[in-house]
């Protein structure tokens, strides 16, 4: 088996990673921009964060539709749709009115966003040998947090000079790299032999797949109890961490932006670190040791008080909490048949999205009642069952071919 990654796989990577950058920028910039948004348009708390919410239960449906289209119509076509979808209500945000018409923009731009993810991973996986997967996967996911932190940069930057209008329309152009990106691409070889030799399945065939038997069903519902944790606790930290930054502290946008730039490194690193590690020693245990990880410094984060140990812990909460988004697209990839290998990553990632949408309000909630360092703790708790997940639920398929 060919070991070396071709020209194909590195195209297939960077029109991946760069989609899903676009996604990640998008989505940060909103948790950014709530305060200014709010003021303009006379928004409460609560329909301020619905905006969140909503955006994400947006991709869980974009998710589920275009994960499935992709299996059917092929990875490039159908992602190039879900770009397309993207920019433009993107851009319909920038002209906004009020409440309403700005919810149903996110909302909709949230399906496109949703169809991303899943799509991106299995074209990257599909295109890399075996050995490889886990690096392959974790570079894709690196994508996102390169739009995270342009938009922690960017955003105190801009907003004063083009408001949260102008954040929008920016949010356009990497839509239009991504697009660029993939009308060069064909579909991976995998897939179109896949296609070839299998006769035209029924609609709802891929997700079938998932639940086909008792085995099946155990590895999908692992997955799901790990996406639930992890976009769980990303969004109910990363959503809330510019305005506690900001109100516990007393930071301004430009410092809050610095300090959760730093917290995103440490996220970046860790992604980095997670697929070096289950290409190497599994994913099952890299898993596991990352979860013990987010337990502990979770825990420590929320006991802090100085600013500047909160900016050094802040990065090892990051590395540990974020860095398992390294191993989903290639555990997924590689416990799915091709025929529903996109389905599986959108579906089973979109559930888990669609509970972490709870994190916002969630932690919200607590912040209200009690405060802040108490929500935050509150968090390690879920990455307890994350570790008995992994344990009882997850398969090692480390070094498996693609079927």
């Amino acid at each position: 088996m060919n070991h070396k990654v071709n020209q194909y796989g590195w195209k297939a990577l960077l029109g991946s990673a760069v989609g899903y950058a676009m996604d990640g920028f998008d989505l940060l910039i909103l948790g950014f921009m709530l305060t200014a948004i709010s003021a303009d348009l006379a928004l409460s708390p609560s329909q301020a964060g619905s905006l969140v919410t909503w955006t994400l239960i947006g991709a869980v449906a974009g998710g589920i539709i275009f994960g499935a289209l992709s299996d059917k119509y092929g990875r490039v076509r159908v992602l190039t749709w879900t770009i397309v979808l993207f920019a433009v209500f993107t851009g319909l945000c920038a002209f906004a009115q009020g409440y309403w018409d700005l919810l149903i923009y996110r909302t909709i731009a949230g399906i496109g966003l949703g169809g991303e993810f899943g799509i991106g991973m299995a074209l990257a996986a599909e295109a890399w040998p075996a050995r490889h997967r886990a690096k392959a996967a974790s570079y894709v996911a690196l994508g996102w947090q390169v739009g995270v932190l342009a938009a922690a940069l960017l955003t105190p930057l801009l907003l004063p000079y083009i408001g949260w209008r102008g954040m929008f329309i920016l949010g356009i152009f990497p839509a239009f790299v991504a697009w660029y990106l993939r009308a060069k691409l064909h579909e991976p070889e995998v897939f179109t032999q896949k296609t070839a030799n299998t006769p035209k399945s029924s609609k709802f065939e891929s997700f079938k797949l998932l639940i086909k038997d008792k085995a099946t069903a155990k590895v999908s519902a692992g997955i799901v109890i790990l996406t639930s944790v992890q976009n769980f606790g990303y969004y109910g930290i990363m959503i809330w961490m510019p305005n506690f930054l900001s109100k516990q502290l007393g930071f301004s946008l430009t410092k809050s932006g610095i300090w959760t730039s730093v917290t995103i490194c440490g996220m970046m690193l860790g992604i980095w670190i997670f697929g070096q590690l289950a290409d190497r020693i599994g994913r099952k245990p890299s898993f596991i040791l990352f979860q013990l990880g987010a337990v502990v410094s979770i825990i420590t984060y929320s006991q802090l008080t100085d600013p500047t140990t909160m900016l050094i812990a802040g990065a090892f909460l990051g590395m540990f909490v974020n860095g398992m988004m390294g191993g989903y697209g290639a555990l997924m990839a590689e416990a799915y048949p091709t025929q529903a290998r996109a389905t599986a990553q959108n579906v089973l990632f979109n559930l888990g999205r669609a509970v972490g949408g709870f994190g916002p309000v969630v932690v919200g909630a607590v912040v209200s009642a009690y405060s802040f360092q108490l929500a935050i703790a509150m968090l390690a708790l879920i990455y307890v069952i994350d570790i008995i997940a992994t344990i009882f639920l997850i398969p090692e398929l480390k070094g498996k071919e693609l079927e």
